[in-house]
């Protein structure tokens, strides 16, 4: 086993929570087994600890305020939790506009997402009304977080991060590369030129959930490698996608697997992409 270094601070960028017992999470199906569940602060605390997580940013799990508003309660009262990522209606201008004004006013507040994966239309944030209000984020020091799942997902993530150069585009999961099937391109291409936009930024993160059910850090390594080639440490973060993690694995195992991928980086990258540009992207 690896032997790992013990960095000054460890900060998770990217976790949800959800109370399907008291708020509606549409994409949530009895289907996803262990997923379809509570999960608040409580059900994750002792991992936290365990793996030496020091801080954590909540991440939408629900196109609804009620979602973004149960994780501003939850970060008001637990003090690991540093800060969320919003939901916003970005096809609303006005709204969105009202809604991002009263985001700005909040300390927790750092992002915005919206699910656009789950979207029929995977150009969906390039509409004339959606790019109007994701032009209004810059201006209030949030940044913007994606999922790409489809290669048309990773082009838009380009042209998002090229049509707004102020604006810091965070890009989850690796774009889930295709690891459980050994794939390569085009995933490999198009996430190297959404790297050559300074504005973008890259999550290590849900790898297990793309990799094979007996996966092992190694089999992420060719992709990790990829990724800093083109990124860089300092454009990287990392997240552990709990509980969606759970269906391939556990909290304190991913997390571990994750460090072990990064493991032959410099102290300082590793640095990098275990606290330090979580701190200046989301403003923590």
């Amino acid at each position: 086993m690896t032997t790992l270094r013990t960095p000054v601070e460890m900060i998770d960028t990217h976790q949800h929570l959800w109370m399907m017992s008291e708020r509606a999470y549409d994409w949530i199906s009895p289907d996803y087994g262990p997923l379809y569940d509570d999960f608040g602060p409580e059900r994750v605390a002792a991992d936290i600890e365990e793996a030496g997580v020091t801080g954590t940013v909540l991440v939408q799990a629900a196109d609804t305020y009620e979602d973004t508003f149960y994780m501003l309660s939850v970060a008001d009262r637990v003090p690991s939790v540093l800060g969320v990522v919003a939901w916003a209606p970005l096809d609303r201008f006005e709204e969105a506009r009202a809604a991002l004004d009263l985001y700005a006013l909040s300390p927790l507040v750092k992002g915005v997402r919206c699910l656009t994966h789950n979207y029929e239309d995977p150009r969906w944030i390039l509409g004339e009304s959606v790019d109007r209000s994701v032009s209004l984020l810059a201006p209030r020091s949030l940044a913007l977080d994606m999922v790409s799942v489809l290669d048309e997902h990773l082009r838009t993530v380009a042209e998002v991060a090229e049509r707004h150069p102020d604006l810091t585009v965070v890009l989850d999961h690796m774009a889930k590369p295709p690891i459980a099937t050994e794939g390569w391109e085009p995933w490999a291409t198009l996430i190297a030129e959404v790297a050559q936009r300074p504005n973008t930024v890259v999550k290590l993160s849900g790898l297990n959930t793309a990799s094979k059910p007996e996966w092992t850090a190694a089999d992420w390594t060719r992709y990790v490698d990829h990724v800093v080639e083109n990124f860089g440490s300092s454009r990287m973060m990392m997240g552990s996608d709990w509980p969606v993690s759970i269906l391939a694995g556990d909290f304190v195992g991913v997390w571990r697997a994750q460090r072990e991928v990064i493991a032959k980086l410099s102290g300082d990258e590793q640095d990098d992409i275990l606290f330090r540009t979580a701190r200046r992207v989301y403003g923590l």
